[in-house]
C-alpha cells in the first residue's frame, strides 16, 4: 500500500494488566472488573485467536497514513490485554477513551515466550476478545524495575479501578500469583517488570496526535 513495504507481524502475547474485581458490568466507559474472576484460577472463558490478515492491514493502513512514525526495525506484536473476554474488552475501553495510558508485564513473560522487550517508540496492535485489531499503540517510555518499585503515578496512568496504588499493588499481585506457574516461576514482589507508558497512534479518531 503507497509502496510501503509489508511487515509480517509477530505472534499474539497478553498484556498482563488487572482491573478491580466486582463492580459494574463490562461494556460501560471507565468500566469495572466486574467479570474478573473471584479467585487465581485460570478463566474458562478464552478469548478469540487474533485475525493476523486484518492485523497486518491495519498496521499497513497506519504505515501508509503516517511513514514518518511508523519506523519500527521489527514487526509490530499483536496483542490483547488481559487473559480473557470479558476483561480484555474491559481494558480495550479504558484505552480507546484516553483513561488507560501505561501497562505492566513481567520481563519473564518476555522471556519465557521468546519475544523482545518493547523499545521507546516502538508499536504494538491492541485487538479486541474477537481478535479483532482496534488501536496501535505506541510505547512512550520504559522502565524495568521490581513489582515493589511501582509509583502511584503509573498505577494512575494504568487506568483501572479507581487508580489508587493499593489496588495496582492488589489486582496485579493476584493476576501474577496465578500466571506464574504456568512459566515455570514462582511469585515474589521482586519480580522484574517492565513498566510501560503508551500513546494511541491509530485509527486517527482515537489517536492522541
Amino acid at each position: 500500500m503507497g509502496g510501503v513495504r509489508p511487515h509480517r507481524l509477530v505472534p499474539r502475547r497478553v498484556r498482563a494488566d488487572r482491573p478491580r474485581l466486582g463492580g459494574q458490568p463490562a461494556g460501560e466507559a471507565r468500566v469495572s472488573a466486574g467479570n474478573a474472576p473471584a479467585d487465581e484460577n485460570a478463566p474458562a472463558d478464552e478469548n478469540a485467536p487474533v485475525d493476523e490478515t486484518a492485523a497486518a492491514a491495519f498496521w499497513e493502513e497506519y504505515r501508509a497514513a503516517r511513514p514518518e512514525r511508523a519506523l519500527d526495525t521489527e514487526p509490530p506484536s499483536v496483542e490483547v490485554f488481559g487473559d480473557h473476554p470479558a476483561l480484555t474488552d474491559e481494558l480495550l475501553v479504558l484505552v480507546l477513551d484516553g483513561t488507560k495510558r501505561a501497562t505492566a508485564s513481567l520481563v519473564a513473560e518476555f522471556r519465557h515466550e521468546g519475544q523482545p522487550l518493547p523499545r521507546v517508540g516502538s508499536h504494538w496492535i491492541a485487538c479486541d476478545s474477537a481478535g479483532s485489531p482496534r488501536a496501535i499503540l505506541r510505547s512512550t517510555e520504559l522502565r524495568i524495575g521490581p513489582f515493589s518499585s511501582v509509583d502511584a503515578a503509573f498505577a494512575y496512568d494504568e487506568g483501572e479501578d479507581d487508580r489508587t496504588l493499593g489496588s495496582w499493588q492488589e489486582n496485579h499481585r493476584r493476576y501474577w500469583r496465578r500466571v506464574c506457574p504456568g512459566i515455570g516461576i514462582a511469585w515474589h514482589d521482586d519480580l522484574e517488570v517492565v513498566f510501560e507508558r503508551f500513546e494511541v497512534a491509530w485509527p486517527p479518531e482515537a489517536a492522541d496526535r
